[in-house]
């Protein structure tokens, strides 16, 4: 055992004098010690039940023969964390939360790992460290929130912020917005729609991370007890047969998850964390591996805020496994890769039935032939941006128009909340980036007011920022090389007109190589938004958002 670095022998009795103090048993020290990781807080609605899984993991770790030990992780609620200089801190998390994992783990020499994360940066923070540490390791999550209910429709966080959108253009009073606070996230969990969270935990089970159900049982059922349970059984069983981290987390899984991301419809926070989660396997993930897999992939699921279904009808339907044989079955999986169940993909998949073919489209019916993420490039982004076009309604898949540029995110709101933003406005919003923002905000705020004044399908929003997954329209971001290190983001000015292909992959300001030439060299680096502390740090060993936004060490 691993564990028994820190436990056996003479040289290790002042530690096991502390273990004593821990009050180990002389039982429990034979015993293969497993750490629990465990997000649970008082602040993120996703993680306030978190307490309740860990408990759960704890109890079917024992009952394997382990010895379950906690320790924590961080985690921030980009809801709460929107809008401010909160939402600098979010992305950044992501780092911490896979360092200070790392550090845990080997300081006191576990013997395998249970994840518990939740919402946005925690899971591919887990992640990142699962892949370094390379214990048996399994996720289980704390699980999707259910959906609201306003005016007799489900609804969910994005509808929240819409709202807000149509208060400021006059078109919702007070009181119903107020009706949206009451109702729109009724219970604990990630919230409803497929947004990073879910998005993440979804594909934990894509990687084979996770156990069936992780990423859509929701989490106030009962049976995410038991799921929970089953997780420290299934670490165990790891644990007992030799399986680790490293022989499921394959370049072949990672592709699996970008397969699987484009038929749910994912958010595009994917296209940042699955290249870090392969950065840490070895394997150079580019985002352009997105576009022939997306050729390829059919859309399978318009959840919110694509459409109008919730993580809990995905849950019923079959959850992510139904929508895994769907596309084994056209060939597109690699379902030889191994799983926490200590079974292939294959056969972990081989009964999943699709039960509700309104919620997961047959592969014959798709909702669309391509993936739902695309990655366009162009003069205006030689290296990259991701758009999330299952969420881009038909007539704005091409769109050219003149570009409204803001230097800030608190701007562009100022601007389209003050109703100078116009039909065939192409936004843009830099020095938003994971250098330039610093950390790399969540624009949910401003294209959630673009779709509440009614701006959805004729204004684009182009940025070196990120969205949340529950942003929709033609809401271009991760755009690469960012503003802040010379990007030609930085080079756009008021009323250039820029041209967006989705189905072709392209976005391109149309200015000459001559006059952009001019504009770069007259271009001067701004001074650090900000000059202390972690995000300082951050801001200077960050790569761009097409690496991603990984923390550069000697080799990059």
């Amino acid at each position: 055992m691993r564990s028994d670095n820190a436990r056996a022998g003479m040289q290790q009795a002042p530690a096991r004098s502390l273990f004593n103090a821990l009050g180990f048993t002389p039982e429990e020290m034979k015993k293969p010690m497993v750490g629990i990781v465990s997000s649970y807080n008082e602040i993120v609605p996703g993680h306030m039940n978190i307490d309740k899984i860990v408990d759960a993991v704890k109890l079917g770790v024992a009952e394997a023969g382990g010895v379950p030990v906690v320790f924590p992780a961080i985690a921030v609620c980009d809801g709460i964390a929107m809008g401010h200089i909160g939402m600098k801190y979010s992305l950044v998390t992501r780092d911490l939360i896979a360092d200070s994992t790392e550090c845990m783990a080997l300081a006191h020499q576990f013997d395998a790992l249970v994840m518990v994360p939740n919402c946005d940066k925690n899971v591919p923070g887990l992640l990142m460290a699962a892949a370094r540490l390379d214990l048996p390791t399994v996720f289980v999550s704390g699980g999707p929130m259910l959906a609201g209910h306003v005016g007799g429709q489900k609804r969910s966080l994005s509808s929240m912020f819409e709202a807000v959108g149509a208060h400021a253009a006059g078109n919702m009073t007070e009181d119903e917005v107020e009706n949206f606070v009451e109702n729109v996230c009724p219970t604990c969990g990630s919230c409803s729609g497929m947004y990073t969270a879910n998005s993440m935990n979804c594909l934990t089970e894509a990687l084979g991370m996770g156990l069936r159900g992780n990423g859509t049982i929701p989490a106030v059922y009962s049976e995410r007890i038991r799921l929970a349970k089953h997780a420290g059984m299934a670490v165990m069983d790891m644990y007992n047969k030799g399986i680790t981290a490293r022989q499921i987390m394959t370049k072949e899984a990672v592709l699996n998850a970008l397969t699987v991301d484009m038929a749910l419809g994912c958010s595009t926070n994917s296209m940042l964390h699955l290249p870090a989660i392969a950065h840490e396997i070895g394997f150079d993930f580019d985002i352009e591996f997105a576009n022939p897999i997306s050729e390829k992939t059919p859309n399978l699921c318009h959840l919110a805020p694509a459409g109008p279904t919730y993580m809990e009808d995905l849950n019923e339907a079959g959850g992510v496994w139904a929508v895994m044989k769907e596309l084994a079955d056209i060939g597109l999986l690699n379902t030889d890769c191994m799983t926490v169940t200590g079974k292939t993909v294959g056969e972990n998949i081989a009964n999943a039935v699709n039960r509700n073919p309104e919620v997961i489209r047959p592969v014959d019916n798709p909702y669309t032939k391509t993936g739902g993420l695309a990655v366009l490039k162009g003069n205006l982004a030689p290296d990259g941006s991701v758009v999330k076009r299952s969420a881009v309604v038909p007539e704005m898949l091409v769109h050219e128009g003149p570009a409204r540029v803001f230097d800030s995110e608190e701007d562009a709101i100022a601007a389209i909340k003050g109703g100078k933003i116009v039909p065939g406005d192409v936004v843009v919003i830099r020095y938003e980036g994971p250098k330039g923002g610093p950390g790399m905000r969540e624009m949910l705020n401003p294209t959630s007011a673009i779709a509440g004044m009614g701006l959805g399908s004729s204004v684009a929003l182009i940025t070196d920022g990120r969205f949340s997954g529950a942003s929709r329209g033609a809401s271009i971001g991760h755009v690469s090389p960012e503003a802040a290190v010379g990007g030609p983001i930085a080079l756009v000015e008021e009323g250039d007109i820029i041209a967006i292909d989705i189905p072709n992959y392209t976005m391109t300001l149309k200015v000459s190589d001559e006059e952009l030439a001019a504009r770069k060299a007259k271009w001067q680096p701004r001074e650090p938004k900000v000059t202390t502390g972690y995000l300082r740090r951050y801001a200077a060993q960050v790569t761009s958002g097409n690496r991603g936004a990984i923390l550069r060490t000697p080799e990059l």
